[in-house]
């Protein structure tokens, strides 16, 4: 007699449900680019979202209490001269995001707590590189400031955004880049490419360390580093078939799973868990949301479930683990643009009974800190994320995530890092040579606490904020100069319209006087008149 056991995984029952209108956001203009990206990044402070306008490229910064119907005119981050293509918010400094356009600029912001209130057009730093559009950039999983980038040039460079240096530059892809991946320690770095290969290089030196044939289908195709160090990758077979596999590092070219999901055009986005061993699988325009397990025993790749909505998806967003609601069992929490305009918030589940910390379903995740600076990777050191228990550090607000760390801002210096957790009201000031510190972390030593280092200012610097603070005063002056001739204009008018009123008033009083005393007269002589005929009777 033959029985089946069922697969022992307490994700089986992980279940998908969307909240309410009211409780997502509405009216978004998203981006109809035809480039293959998400088109949205949200952290536990903001959501952000390409979305189109006129003259250049421009994304919405949302805080997570700002839901409902968005207006027409709420700010924007708008300082692209071209669409805006791939944007990506530091996993350090949840007030910082790259974008990457088709101007050939990447740029840095800083986003002030709470949200912006005017549209924001000055960046904190501009990476100037690549020669044609950039449409990916990626932060390091570890490293503070190290941001990557790639373009249509073929070229992907690592920078220290700290400093507006390059790190590495690599420049053997052959055509278009279609994605980037690093590690879980950030020493390994996998791209694919539109010459259907699948790479892996040292980020440090640009060595090549293997490549091989990733999908046969001529569309993109993505691939992500697992947790423990397989590779995972999506694509088309011949016969434009969507597929996924899972490959060995040291043996690409022998895929470990490979698998045809269905027929359809859009690219598979895979979303990575690597707390639970989760990948989410969205495809561009589908209107559902696949979800797998990866195990060590075979198929290796267990499919759980599908969550099914009505309408197709332009883009997708997944929260980090700190953004989860704990107290419902949350692991998962998807943003999910629909062409009409909707970004909605989607819930994943695990069901439980007990009200209490779920410790199996939530170890310890990635944080806020980097465990390392740019210049520590760069010579050699490699470090694994630094982690921390959501039950230990972290308080749960309306379902929404409160860092127990400072405030974060960054304080521009043209040689030091930028990214600095001080005081984010301040807002995203900064200039093009501007730097990013962040974490708790200082670029001169990383076991000092000493704070943030200072602001570097050179002679020319300063002399370039007196002539400013000049003008300005210049301009006060000539504005109040200008601003009182009004007011004696003004009141000359309001002078001249009284007198003009007082005139009109006394002339009409005399006429009724006038007018008054003809009526006694008419009435007195005819009074007279009337005796006069009755003495003559």
């Amino acid at each position: 007699m033959s029985f089946r056991v069922v697969r022992s995984s307490k994700f089986r029952h992980v279940y998908g449900q969307s909240l309410k209108r009211e409780q997502c956001y509405d009216n978004i203009r998203v981006s109809k680019s035809s480039w293959d990206s998400t088109f949205c990044a949200v952290n536990p402070k903001f959501l952000a979202i390409i979305v189109e306008s006129a003259g250049g490229g421009a994304f919405i910064v949302l805080p997570h209490n700002k839901v409902g119907r968005i207006a027409a005119d709420h700010p924007l981050v708008g300082g692209h001269k071209g669409p805006v293509l791939d944007i990506a918010w530091c996993p350090h400094n949840d007030n910082v995001i790259a974008s990457g356009s088709e101007d050939c600029v990447v740029k840095v912001w800083q986003i002030p707590d709470g949200g912006l209130s005017r549209t924001l057009t000055e960046p904190v730093v501009d990476l100037v590189f690549h020669q044609r559009r950039v449409g990916l950039v990626l932060w390091h999983p570890s490293a503070l400031n190290v941001l990557l980038t790639a373009g249509s040039d073929n070229h992907v460079v690592i920078w220290n955004v700290g400093t507006g240096e390059i790190l590495a530059h690599i420049d053997s892809h052959p055509d278009i880049v279609y994605s980037a991946c690093f590690n879980w320690d950030g020493s390994k770095l996998v791209t694919t490419c539109k010459d259907k290969k699948i790479r892996i290089y040292d980020p440090r030196t640009a060595e090549l360390e293997s490549e091989a044939m990733c999908h046969e289908g001529s569309k993109a195709t993505r691939a992500i580093f697992l947790r423990h160090g397989l590779i995972f990758t999506t694509g088309f077979n011949r016969s434009s078939e969507r597929q996924y596999s899972l490959r060995a590092p040291d043996a690409l070219n022998e895929p470990i799973v490979m698998v045809e999901l269905d027929t359809s055009n859009g690219v598979m986005f895979p979303l990575y868990d690597a707390d639970t061993n989760l990948i989410y699988l969205c495809g561009k325009g589908d209107s559902v949301i696949r979800y797998f397990e990866v195990t060590p025993e075979p198929p290796f790749v267990h499919y759980i479930n599908t969550f099914q909505t009505p309408d197709p998806q332009r883009g997708i967003g997944l929260m980090p683990k700190r953004g989860c609601d704990v107290t419902t069992c949350e692991i998962a929490k998807f943003y999910r643009l629909n062409n009409n305009g909707l970004c909605q918030v989607i819930s994943m589940t695990v069901p439980r009974k007990s009200d209490l910390f779920q410790e199996d379903l939530y170890p310890d995740t990635l944080a806020e800190d980097a465990a390392i600076t740019a210049e520590e990777w760069i010579a050699g050191k490699d470090a694994d994320p630094l982690t921390f228990s959501l039950k230990d550090r972290v308080s749960i607000v309306q379902g929404g995530y409160v860092s127990s760390g400072g405030n974060n801002s960054l304080a521009a210096s043209k040689k030091a890092n930028i990214l600095n957790k001080a005081s984010a009201s301040r807002g995203g000031g900064g200039g093009a040579g501007s730097s990013l510190s962040g974490g708790n972390h200082s670029s001169a030593n990383n076991n000092e606490d000493s704070g943030p280092p200072p602001a570097i200012f050179s002679e020319k610097d300063h002399r370039n904020i007196l002539d400013e603070i000049r003008k300005l005063k210049a301009i006060i002056v000539k504005q109040e100069n200008r601003i009182r001739a009004l007011e004696a204009k003004v009141n000359a008018a309001g002078d001249e319209t009284d007198a003009r009123n007082s005139n009109k008033n006394g002339s009409g009083q005399a006429a009724s006087s006038a007018a008054t005393a003809d009526s006694s007269e008419s009435a007195n002589a005819a009074t007279a008149a009337a005796d006069n005929t009755h003495n003559e009777d």
